[in-house]
């Protein structure tokens, strides 16, 4: 991301690498049951990534808090010619109030494919 002083000198700024995201994101819509310490949860993904997913839920599960979610990835998202099922286990990081939507943000800290 530029900032003003490198608009204002010319000066060529390189893109924006956060080093938290560095995993290619897809903005994807899927409904998951989340297994929480509190439960279960119903939410939506919003965006999905090899190292994590965000995701839009009615109740925000705490922060460092262990999850497990099975989801059915679309098959040309794959490479594959049929839906994956991945069971991933991760650990809630942030969460995030847009309005009224709430959002979590977990990290995949282990997954399993079945095809």
């Amino acid at each position: 991301m530029r900032n003003l002083q490198d608009i204002d000198s010319g000066k060529q700024a390189g893109p924006a690498v956060d080093p938290i995201r560095t995993a290619v994101r897809f903005p994807l819509r899927l409904e998951l049951i989340l297994d929480t310490d509190e439960g279960e949860l119903t939410a939506t993904t919003e965006d999905v990534s090899a190292n994590g997913v965000l995701f839009s839920v009615a109740k925000l599960p705490a922060v460092d808090s262990r999850v497990e979610f099975t989801m059915m990835m679309p098959a040309a998202i794959m490479g594959h010619e049929n839906d994956v099922v991945v069971h991933c286990v991760g650990r809630i990081v942030r969460h995030d109030r847009s309005g009224q939507t709430l959002r979590a943000a977990a990290v995949i800290d282990e997954y399993f494919l079945r095809a």
